[in-house]
């Protein structure tokens, strides 16, 4: 998906110095991203992994000449963190952080909005485009390229549906881990609306789960403005009405945001939809 990851991606990775920052960059370099250095305050002069290290994003992006960037910042220094990188021109944003106070996410996502700057996350796997460049914590080892576009709320069911997809031949053009926080930068109607524009992606896969109406909105979408077909999985299926599962977004509430209504919406918009998440590649099979 060339709107949000190519091989002109270059990366920052903000909070590189730290334990998940240093790990993760070496697995994005591994991929084939072009990461270009690392941004950690009073850090400057130092090298991870061969990289430089900058104090400031503004610093790291003249020098660089990045344009994407991914934090691995702890929660309560997030925010200013994305606030930089948005200041410094960064248009593509990946926030892995999770437990960002709410209102945070909300005031840097505003005002990402605002600078007309792309965030996924907070909270999230990132994304990855293989053949292309990785932007997130997904294993390398679970992504082949090909025809089939993911977006999810879950990384664990990510992992688990990409490589059932992969071990079945379905390779990727992008997969997508948008986050299960209640307030996300990049939501399913968004990603939706890129892989129908997208010329590499053939069909998508979309992983959804209990709690708000993101899922009921991206049906309408679907059923509206989408040509390609659509397989989705939701889960939660047995979830209480009350009782959060997994995400700070996977809340039942008054009867809205169950498994059966998201199910129901999209049926009902056309999507296919597996019972467990091994059915999806069988599902894709059988449709090709």
């Amino acid at each position: 998906m060339s709107t949000i990851l190519n091989k002109s991606t270059r990366l920052l990775v903000q909070g590189i110095t730290g334990h998940q920052g240093t790990f993760n960059t070496g697995q994005m370099l591994d991929f084939g991203t072009k990461v270009v250095g690392g941004v950690t305050p009073g850090r400057s002069g130092e090298t991870v992994l061969g990289l430089p290290v900058f104090d400031t994003m503004e610093e790291a992006v003249k020098i660089t000449k990045a344009n994407t960037s991914i934090v691995f910042v702890p929660a309560p220094f997030a925010r200013d963190a994305v606030m930089e990188a948005i200041d410094s021109g960064i248009k593509t944003i990946v926030v892995i952080t999770e437990r960002i106070p709410v209102k945070d996410s909300i005031e840097f996502i505003q005002y990402a909005r605002l600078r007309r700057t792309r965030i996924i996350g907070p909270n999230c796997p990132g994304l990855a485009s293989p053949g292309k460049a990785k932007v997130g914590i997904m294993p390398n080892s679970i992504l082949s390229k090909g025809g089939i576009g993911v977006v999810s709320r879950s990384g664990t069911l990510t992992y688990e549906i990409v490589s059932a997809l992969s071990e079945t031949g379905l390779g990727q053009s992008t997969c997508i881990g948008i986050g299960g926080d209640p307030v996300i930068g990049t939501n399913f109607v968004e990603a939706l609306a890129l892989f129908e524009k997208d010329r590499e992606t053939n069909a998508v896969v979309m992983i959804g789960e209990i709690g708000g109406i993101a899922e009921e909105e991206a049906a309408e979408f679907i059923e509206r403005k989408m040509s390609k077909p659509v397989y989705a999985y939701i889960a939660g299926r047995t979830a209480p009405v009350g009782k959060r599962m997994g995400h700070a977004g996977a809340i039942i509430a008054r009867g809205r945001g169950t498994a059966q209504s998201k199910i129901s919406a999209l049926e009902k918009a056309g999507a296919r939809i597996a019972t467990f998440p091994a059915e999806i590649p069988k599902i894709i099979i059988e449709e090709v």
